[in-house]
C-alpha cells in the first residue's frame, strides 16, 4: 500500500489549466534576464564545471569553431516535467505557449535561510494574473558569482501550492533552485517543490539575473529554451519587456 502511494505520487498530473492567451502590447527594449554561458556561470555545487574550448581556430583553420561540454541544468535554464517524472513531457513536447507570454516580476522580501510562503507571495504579487509567468526577484542574483549564492531563500510547499492554485504556467527565480538550500536538507531529500510544481505542469526556470529594472512590472516574457530531444532541462535566454497594460 505504501509502495502504491509512492508510485502514484511520482506520476505526472498534466499541464496546469490556463486561460486563453491574450494579445500583448509591449513597449521598450528587451531586457536580458540570463547569465552568459561561461565556465564560471552559476550552478549547483554538485554539478561539474562546464568547459568551453576552441575545437578549430583561425588562422590555422578557415573558421573559429567552439565546443561546449556541460549538463543542461547550469546557468539560466528551464526544467521540463521530465526532470522529476519519467512519464512527464521532455522539451520537444513542451508547448510553445508555456515558454512565452505575459508575466510579472515580483520583488520578494526574503532573507537567506528563510521560506517564501503564501503571505510573501500574496503581498508581492498583486499584479499576477492566471496564466502568467511568475518571476521572483529575491535579490540573490547580485551574489550569483560569490559563495553566498548557495545560502538562498526557498519556496515552501504551501508557497508552491499557492503558485499552482493561481494558475502560474512558469515559475522563474534568481536563485539556484526553489528548493531548500543544501545545508538544510536531510537524508532522503526528494525535491518536493519540483515534485509539486512540475507534477502539475508548472515549468521551473532557475538562475535568472538583471531583474531590478522591471521589478514590480507586468512584462512580456520570451523564454528561448533549447529544444533538446528527451531533455529534462535546457539552457535558455530569457528576455522580458514592459507591457503597456499594467493592470
Amino acid at each position: 500500500m505504501c509502495d502504491d502511494s509512492v508510485k502514484r505520487s511520482n506520476v505526472w498530473k498534466g499541464w496546469v489549466e490556463l486561460p486563453a492567451p491574450q494579445e500583448l502590447s509591449s513597449t521598450g527594449l528587451w531586457c536580458d534576464l540570463s547569465h552568459p554561458l561561461s565556465s564560471d556561470m552559476p550552478r549547483q555545487p554538485f554539478f561539474p564545471v562546464p568547459t568551453f574550448e576552441h575545437f578549430r581556430s583561425l588562422p590555422d583553420f578557415p573558421l573559429n569553431i567552439s565546443r561546449i561540454n556541460m549538463i543542461a541544468h547550469l546557468g539560466t535554464h528551464v526544467d521540463s516535467p521530465r526532470h522529476r517524472f519519467n512519464d512527464g513531457p521532455a522539451f520537444e513536447d513542451v508547448p510553445l505557449d508555456r515558454l512565452a507570454g505575459a508575466g510579472v516580476i515580483c520583488r520578494i522580501a526574503a532573507d537567506a535561510h528563510n521560506e517564501i510562503g503564501p503571505n510573501q507571495l500574496e503581498a508581492a504579487c498583486s499584479l499576477l494574473q492566471a496564466g502568467d509567468i511568475l518571476i521572483l526577484n529575491t535579490g540573490m542574483h547580485h551574489q550569483a558569482y560569490g559563495a553566498g549564492y548557495q545560502n538562498h531563500p526557498w519556496l515552501s510547499p504551501t508557497g508552491a501550492q499557492w503558485i499552482i492554485d493561481h494558475k502560474v504556467k512558469m515559475l522563474a527565480l534568481d536563485t539556484p533552485t526553489p528548493e531548500m538550500s543544501h545545508e538544510h536538507r536531510g537524508a532522503g531529500f526528494d525535491f518536493p517543490i519540483h515534485k509539486l510544481l512540475l507534477g502539475h505542469g508548472v515549468l521551473v526556470a532557475e538562475h535568472l539575473t538583471n531583474l531590478d529594472p522591471l521589478s514590480g512590472c507586468r512584462v512580456e516574457v520570451m523564454c528561448n529554451a533549447l529544444n533538446i530531444r528527451g531533455g529534462d532541462g535546457a539552457p535558455t535566454r530569457i528576455l522580458a519587456r514592459a507591457l503597456n497594460d499594467a493592470r
